[in-house]
């Protein structure tokens, strides 16, 4: 279900969507962050993609939905990552959409490397070369991460990562072909953005540890 905010931008520059699951203790303190950085200087709305959260996030989400601009989609069961993520892609409507996730790991402040390159690429990937992630994590991404290049040769070194700035023409072109990994969501697009002859820029991001409630 997708309700539209009371605060709304006519023209937003970029769109920035969140997928949100189960994070009611830290997810108004992410998505206030990503405001105060960006919103002084470029006209952003948000596209929440709640997916069927247990916890008090949903309660969260419908406060901040009067006090910033968002598209919030609500669902009353869980989806999963990447039909969270396809969801929120059909109702983007800006020039550029700017995905993050919304555990606190991307910083805000990357974004401005992004945006000022945004005219000479298609898709602006980030790249965690400094990843805080546990060590299990790091391996399987890292087996996972040959086997795919043995099959998609793409040219980049962080596929799986979040941080992701693309033009709108690449996003609607995209749409109808996603959705075969379903655990991989940013493997299959990049692949696909790759495959398309999409330009690509990857450029280095800060990952953040992972915010906890106690955190706050």
């Amino acid at each position: 279900m997708l309700a539209m905010g009371q605060v709304q931008i006519n023209n937003p520059e970029v769109e920035i969507l969140l997928p949100v699951h189960n994070e009611g203790g830290s997810i108004e303190v992410v998505i206030r962050e990503i405001y105060a950085e960006i919103a002084p200087q470029v006209a952003v709305q948000f596209i929440i993609c709640e997916d069927g959260s247990i916890d008090h996030t949903k309660e969260v989400l419908a406060r901040l939905e009067q006090e910033l601009p968002m598209k919030l989609l609500v669902a009353k069961e869980r989806k999963g990552y990447s039909r969270a993520i396809q969801d929120g892609l059909e109702v983007m409507s800006a020039p550029y959409l700017l995905c993050l996730d919304s555990d606190g790991q991307c910083d805000p402040k990357d974004f401005w490397s992004f945006w000022k390159n945004r005219e000479n690429y298609d898709v602006i990937l980030g790249w965690r070369v400094q990843r805080a992630d546990p060590t299990w994590r790091l391996i399987f991404s890292r087996l996972f991460y040959y086997l795919y290049q043995l099959i998609y040769r793409t040219p980049i070194h962080d596929p799986s990562c979040p941080y992701m700035l693309a033009k709108q023409t690449v996003i609607k072109r995209l749409i109808p072909e996603l959705g075969e990994m379903q655990q991989g969501f940013w493997w299959e697009f990049m692949a696909r953005v790759h495959r398309r002859g999409f330009t690509i820029l990857e450029l280095p991001v800060k990952h953040r540890k992972l915010l906890k409630i106690n955190d706050l």
